[in-house]
């Protein structure tokens, strides 16, 4: 839905980092995580954190853009606007602005895997937020005079921050090309083509088929008990009565068998090289180990001063303005390993595509030293303790991990499995997977910023 310098490479690198595993440094004011699963199949889990007497609430969804249907596309985030459009008892807005009199805020956000809503706010407000979460669950009015003012606002969101932004329009494509059986392949935004012939109707069956209690899981850390948090789920939410899902069927990306290129035109003032390769995600916290390497690789390539492309392509070699590598470890799909960068002045993206391949080929090659691995490992571990101060991340985490199907309370797993990491698995992972039978590359070439004229005619007599 952004540009891929905003949405893959930068994005994809803060998520190799925070969704891949829950700190357990946070300090003692924290307590235990406890769940609570409701009659109705949904479930709860609350973190208790005392260091303020504040709360962030959040609802998922385990719905996202990857369970669209084709002609559909863009639904699961036309969905996520159309719930703050009015329920029978709350009109249109009241619920941003009741949160916002009680000195809270909120928002929402979707993704290929998940939609999420969330509420920051005052203790003793979280009852006002779970009040409104579980009547918009099941009350939601879809009408069609809403529907048909909102369609036109995610329009011209569309519009701004990927028909517009030619990095985003690279990506778009780029994933459009990469995945062929996966429903990764579509944009979350959706097609504009979809978003045109999208009726209330297809909010409707989206909300009927998706929004139950069995699909769902509240996430609650702040400064409170665990069983008074669990009375006012049950109470609000317990009355609501499950439904039954649809199937979900595997979506198993086809081997790819050959290189893949795509070239994308825009206006623009530099050219811009995005490549990216299949690689696997976690499925067991426990026994897998290449995802933990990918996530180190990362850190070899990208995050820092000492990092190998910012080094050797941008300081030393200046190849390029910037480069950078990313790696989302935690999906319902299956994942990629990006790497990207824009060319120097008088550099082509011919050179920049073979400057980071002689990279990549030195890691295969060379492997990685004991002092980098240590370095880049204290690099994610440190991160990991950061992103605990914030009870939003803490919440974040929990949400991405479950909603992902990994164990939400798997923090010392995941951080013991990243430091046991070895030299030898980083160069095994990138031998194995940055290959080019797996490999997808997209170029933008940029077009010219200045205004056209209108050429002078000869005169005539």
């Amino acid at each position: 839905m952004t540009s891929p310098r905003t949405c893959a490479p930068a994005v994809l690198r803060s998520l190799a980092v925070v969704s891949l595993v829950l700190s357990t440094a946070a300090g003692a004011a924290q307590g235990e995580m406890a769940e609570h699963d409701l009659a109705n199949g949904m479930k709860i889990v609350v973190l208790e954190d005392h260091r303020a007497p504040t709360v962030a609430s959040m609802v998922w969804y385990r719905a996202g853009s990857m369970d669209e249907l084709s002609g559909t596309t863009g639904v699961a985030h036309v969905l996520e606007h159309m719930m703050f459009k009015g329920t029978q008892k709350h009109p249109p807005g009241a619920f941003s602005r009741l949160i916002a009199a009680a000195g809270g805020r909120d928002n929402a956000f979707t993704n290929r895997d998940y939609t999420a809503y969330f509420q920051q706010l005052h203790k003793s407000k979280l009852p006002l937020a779970l009040d409104l979460e579980s009547d918009r669950m099941h009350n939601l009015d879809l009408s069609d005079a809403e529907f048909g003012k909102e369609i036109k606002v995610i329009m011209e969101e569309r519009r701004m921050r990927t028909d517009d932004k030619p990095q985003a329009l690279l990506y778009e494509q780029m994933m459009a090309v990469a995945y062929t059986g996966s429903a990764y392949h579509s944009p979350v935004i959706g097609w504009m083509n979809d978003l045109e012939n999208m009726t209330a109707e297809d909010a409707r069956i989206w909300y009927r088929k998706w929004y139950t209690p069995n699909n769902a899981t509240l996430v609650v850390v702040g400064d409170v008990d665990p069983k008074d948090v669990f009375g006012m789920a049950d109470e609000r939410f317990g009355p609501i009565p499950a439904r039954a899902l649809p199937p979900r069927k595997p979506q198993v990306e086809p081997a790819q068998r050959g290189i893949k290129r795509v070239t994308v035109k825009g206006p623009g003032e530099l050219p811009y090289l995005l490549m990216g390769w299949h690689v696997p995600v976690i499925r067991d916290v426990v026994n897998d180990w290449e995802p933990y390497a990918l996530s180190v690789l990362v850190g070899v390539l990208d995050g820092s001063d000492a990092a190998r492309l910012d080094r050797a392509l941008v300081k030393e070699g200046r190849i390029a303005v910037s480069a950078g590598a990313s790696y989302d470890s935690v999906n319902r799909a299956s994942g990629m390993f990006f790497v990207d960068a824009s060319p120097a002045p008088g550099k082509t993206v011919a050179d920049l595509e073979a400057a980071l391949r002689t990279e990549l080929r030195r890691v295969v090659v060379d492997g990685v030293s004991d002092a980098e691995l240590r370095r880049v490992k204290a690099q994610v571990i440190a991160s990991q303790v950061f992103q605990r101060d914030s009870m939003f991340g803490q919440a974040m985490q929990i949400g991405v991990l479950h909603t992902s199907g990994l164990p939400y309370d798997s923090a010392d797993t995941q951080v013991r499995r990243l430091r046991e990491v070895t030299p030898e698995q980083v160069r095994d992972v990138a031998r194995r997977y940055l290959i080019d039978d797996s490999l997808t590359v997209a170029v933008l070439d940029p077009q010219s910023l200045a205004p056209k004229t209108a050429a002078v005619k000869p005169a005539t007599n």
